[in-house]
């Protein structure tokens, strides 16, 4: 059995990496310009879908609601890389051609 040691102490974590509580205000205008993002974007998502999904079952889709404009990656490291490189910084919707759209597993 492993006793802890009275003197052990969490790691600390410096100041300038710690970031302020978000206000529930904040928090629901993020959550509403989720929502109205994701509104925007899914007719594009429903129109192409069907049609991917036939000969890329289960890969991303990243796609920008102002445009129309999207793309596809296999994995999630693919596409983090070529979102990191996106010289305009939008927010982008992502999702998953599958029957759901889901990027993940909810357990």
């Amino acid at each position: 059995m492993i006793i802890a040691s009275p003197t052990w102490k969490p790691r600390h974590i410096p100041e300038k990496y710690k970031k302020p509580p978000i206000s529930p205000e904040e928090k629901a205008k993020q959550k509403a310009d989720s929502e109205a993002r994701w509104q925007r974007a899914r007719p594009i998502f429903e129109r192409v879908r069907d049609e991917l999904m036939a000969s890329h079952y289960n890969w991303y889709i990243v796609i920008d609601s102002d445009s129309g404009d999207y793309f596809l990656e296999k994995d999630q490291l693919t596409i983090m890389q070529k979102l990191r490189e996106n010289p305009h910084q939008k927010l982008l919707v992502t999702r998953r051609l599958n029957e759901t759209g889901v990027c993940g597993s909810i357990l």
